[in-house]
């Protein structure tokens, strides 16, 4: 057998979310600008062992290792399509906090899926992948290359991967859980119903901004319609923004995905570093990591 694989799941960031609106069977339609940063889980496969996944790290505690978790999941989304799928025993590290907004259980599920390809010399492009990824959840066929693109629709439609300037990011989580079904819930649309409201986006037809400034600048122009609505959930994520808005050198702060880790934005990591060890001085119960967006 061979030997260990491993990868790791980075977070993934939505740097500008759009709801689109309501589909008539429920699901919602976004247009969203994700990249993917240099922090997140990791996830080793032992081939050939008894199947299941064990799990370790600070944001392990009350995660299941049932059949309801995601990275198992995955592995049965593939075997449904692959004859004699091989695979073996997982290892999760889970180092990102749960139900935060920056797809940590998306990233797992195309973690696995990304391991599970390796062993079984299956290319990522490969449409049983493809399709176990949207089957699983609607961030997983976005974190299957953890790439920078646009995503439309429940996440089933990609743009092409993107090469944006780096962003020198801060992340930041308060330790508060928040449900997306609630969020959605909290933004009350209905079935059929569009969002005219909405905020901008970034075009996928435009050209991507050569330098992070420009970036950030275009970045400035969008939002995330689900930040009023996860504030309603969760109002401690308005703190959050506050709290990095006033951060020195702080160019942009947004919440990412339903919450609540929301993001600040630097000129470079000199900046976000500092003010990672003000804020984690500040607020030590907060999830802080200074990190780079790609």
């Amino acid at each position: 057998m061979p030997a260990k694989l491993a990868t790791r799941a980075p977070a993934k960031v939505n740097l500008s979310l759009r709801v689109v609106g309501r589909r008539a069977d429920g699901y919602h339609e976004l247009d969203s600008l994700v990249a993917f940063a240099g922090v997140g889980d990791e996830l080793s496969l032992s081939p050939g062992e008894s199947s299941g996944v064990q799990i370790s790290g600070p944001f392990a505690a009350g995660l299941s290792t049932g059949p309801d978790n995601l990275v198992l999941k995955a592995e049965r989304a593939l075997r449904e399509d692959i004859a004699g799928l091989r695979s073996g025993r997982f290892h999760l590290i889970k180092r990102l906090p749960v139900a935060s907004g920056i797809g940590g259980g998306s990233a797992d599920a195309a973690a696995a899926l990304r391991l599970l390809a390796r062993l079984n010399d299956l290319p990522l492009s490969h449409p049983a992948l493809l399709a176990a990824a949207g089957r699983i959840g609607a961030d997983v066929p976005v974190c299957l290359e953890a790439r920078a693109r646009m995503m439309w629709g429940i996440g089933e439609r990609l743009g092409p991967p993107l090469r944006p300037p780096r962003l020198f990011a801060l992340l930041v989580n308060p330790g508060v859980a928040v449900e997306t079904v609630a969020v959605f819930r909290a933004l009350g649309l209905q079935p059929g119903q569009g969002h005219p409201g909405g905020s901008q986006t970034l075009s996928a037809q435009e050209p991507s901004p050569a330098t992070s400034a420009a970036l950030i600048a275009a970045l400035a122009a969008s939002g995330n319609d689900l930040e009023a609505p996860a504030r309603s959930v969760a109002p401690i994520i308005g703190e959050v923004l506050s709290t990095l808005s006033a951060l020195p050198d702080c160019r942009l702060a947004r919440m990412s995905g339903s919450g609540a880790t929301c993001f600040a934005l630097f000129d470079d990591c000199r900046a976000s570093a500092a003010a990672g060890k003000r804020l984690a001085h500040g607020c030590s119960d907060w999830w802080v990591k200074p990190t780079v967006l790609r």
